[in-house]
């Protein structure tokens, strides 16, 4: 299951479900229906089926949680070193402009943590720390807006083309009707 910011359950949230499992494996014991045990704890019906055939295989250590699927790289103390590096900006790590790429960042990673990330690693971490892809804000300084402008004017309209203007029966969806 794919989750909204892109990262998984918390820990909270995993023991909170554990529990859900728990309760489901005790109504087991005593032999509760299925759908009955769905609806008092609001889950569906296929998902106590799945967890009634794992607890008759394992019991209720068939019903634990595994764990997260992949712990964090970075620690709690590690990502707040690396936001602060993030906010020094690229130039401070050697880069040209004012860009930051998942690459820099895996390499800002790399050079500050020893810690090897793929690029789809870099944004999911970061992501999951409520960063976004962004737009620039300013336009570039090279721009020249008179330019724009008189293109948008002159130009444009003889690439588009006159318009086609709308005449009774001018339509392909319509048809002459003849009485």
């Amino acid at each position: 299951m794919r989750y909204a910011q892109g990262g998984g359950l918390s820990d909270e949230r995993r023991q909170f479900r554990e529990d859900i499992r728990m309760t489901a494996a005790e109504r087991f014991a005593l032999g509760e229906p299925s759908p009955v045990i769905a609806k008092e704890l609001r889950v569906s019906v296929r998902s106590v089926q799945r967890w009634r055939r794992a607890w008759d295989k394992g019991g209720q250590r068939a019903l634990r949680s595994a764990g997260s699927a992949s712990p964090p790289r970075l620690s709690g103390a590690q990502f707040a070193q690396l936001e602060r590096e993030l906010a020094k900006g690229p130039a401070a790590h050697g880069w040209p402009d004012q860009r930051w790429t998942l690459s820099r960042v895996k390499t800002v990673i790399g050079r500050r943590f020893y810690k090897s990330y793929t690029l789809q690693g870099v944004r999911k971490l970061l992501i999951w720390h409520g960063f976004s892809c962004q737009e620039p804000t300013r336009r570039g300084v090279e721009r020249d807006e008179e330019r724009v402008t008189g293109w948008v004017k002159e130009t444009w309209p003889q690439v588009e083309g006159p318009r086609r203007r709308s005449t009774p029966g001018s339509s392909s969806r319509t048809s002459p009707v003849s009485r």
